[in-house]
């Protein structure tokens, strides 16, 4: 079977116990969630972390602890924090993740009206500084893009040399603000890629299992997790972030995808 690679976005920085009881905000829950994921299948852990009250935080140090912990539970899984963070947060805050030499990290490409209230920054000056980081600490970019825009922004980045191939992409779909998570919508940001690049694809809440199907009938990679959908199925929470990846494996089987070990996510992705 072809190989899928499975990212959990264990825990984010908006979703909270409110919304699901099971979300992670400890270091001891969010290493025990990156554990449930990794043994369902998953092979890369897209980390934010939170301090013990769940209030979100892009501290080095919190992101030490809580990569140690993830490392002593599953000690091959790829880790690839958030630079996003929170809305609101500094170009530096945010990058603070990079000072501990991930593997991976993410890049997002633009501007964003995120949800009802919060506004995503990331003006060009801004991705121009977060990819030159990236270089610098030879951490692979996960290109995060929310409409088809970003992908432009991206491709603007790369005729510059500000990123560079092999290209790797997430196209984030159903935020409200960005690109829907119809078919439509799908095939339009995939074939919208460039030749050669690889893709992740995260549907957002309702459209979480959807877009993972899209994504393995058509050759892509998935992500799912907390972060983006607290549900198992309609109106049924998730008891944690690995019943969640169990589903999209279930799914990815059907189509004739296999989930890789971390090893061989890391030679899909040349890392």
């Amino acid at each position: 079977m072809e190989k899928v690679i499975l990212t959990a976005a264990i825990c984010g920085a908006e979703v909270t116990k409110e919304h699901n009881p099971n979300v992670p905000y400890t270091v001891k829950e969010i290493a025990d969630e990156a554990r449930r994921s990794y043994e369902a299948g998953a092979s890369i852990i897209h980390l934010h972390v939170r301090y013990d009250d769940g209030t979100p935080t892009q501290s080095a140090e919190r992101f030490k602890e809580c990569m140690e912990a993830i490392r002593e539970k599953c000690p091959d899984v790829i880790i690839q924090p958030s630079t996003g963070g929170a809305a609101g947060m500094s170009n530096d805050e945010r990058l603070q993740p990079l000072s501990l030499s991930p593997e991976m990290a993410t890049l997002d490409c633009g501007t964003l009206n995120f949800g009802q209230d919060d506004i995503f920054v990331n003006s060009i000056s801004t991705i121009k500084y977060f990819a030159e980081k990236m270089i610098e600490k030879n951490v692979k970019p996960e290109i995060e893009v929310f409409d088809r825009s970003m992908i432009n922004t991206a491709m603007y980045l790369f005729k510059k040399g500000y990123v560079k191939e092999p290209l790797h992409f997430n196209l984030v779909m159903g935020v409200m603000g960005g690109i829907g998570a119809s078919l439509s919508e799908f095939s339009f940001m995939k074939d919208s890629l460039p030749e050669g690049a690889t893709f992740t694809a995260a549907g957002i809440g309702r459209h979480e299992f959807n877009v993972a199907a899209m994504a393995s009938i058509t050759g892509g990679h998935i992500r799912v997790g907390f972060e983006d959908n607290i549900y198992l199925s309609p109106k049924v929470l998730a008891q944690s972030n690995g019943q969640l990846v169990e589903k999209a494996v279930r799914i990815a089987h059907e189509l004739g995808r296999e989930p890789s070990l971390p090893d061989e996510a890391r030679n899909i992705l040349k890392i």
